[in-house]
């Protein structure tokens, strides 16, 4: 299985009146989001399913992605990918899709560092930091006991989007 992982755009600051939740894209946020979305249709990405946190910023970052490469019916929302869930969790989940799927993961720091470092270490002794948009490819993804997989690249946005 190819396991891809986003983490969402940029996003308004939180603050004591706004609830986490709910926190949106900004604009940047959201053109970012529309140039990595535009150069993943160039690259043919294709997703089984787009599975995102629950979270509005993540959910919006997943709704771009999945209309610019006319997947809207791919794209789910999983509740263990909020904040603060069992990472497991979200292995096992991805692994029931067989292993010839490809499946876009959507969510927030610090849990995606904490995934990807999970998979490609066997316990989670790997440092991986994904800025926001950035974009991991995990090739060969399995979970039996263990989450297992190689780590073929992380991205930054710098690296996806052509300046005009």
């Amino acid at each position: 299985m190819d396991l891809f992982i986003l983490r969402h755009g940029k996003a308004g600051e939180s603050s004591t009146e706004n609830n986490d939740n709910t926190r949106t894209l900004t604009d940047g946020g959201r053109k970012e989001i529309k140039d990595i979305g535009r150069w993943m249709r160039k690259e043919k990405f294709r997703f089984d399913i787009i599975a995102t946190s629950p979270l509005l910023r993540a959910n919006e970052t997943a709704g771009i992605i999945a209309r610019i490469l006319d997947l809207k019916d791919k794209l789910e929302v999983w509740d263990e990918l909020a904040p603060g869930e069992d990472l497991d969790t979200i292995c096992y989940h991805a692994a029931q899709y067989g292993n010839d799927a490809s499946i876009l993961i959507v969510g927030h720091e610090p849990a995606l560092s904490g995934l990807v470092s999970r998979i490609i270490s066997h316990g989670g002794t790997t440092s991986v930091s994904f800025a926001k948009g950035g974009l991991a490819k995990i090739r060969n993804f399995s979970f039996d006991r263990e989450p297992s997989g190689d780590l073929q690249w992380l991205l930054t946005p710098k690296h996806m989007i052509v300046k005009r």
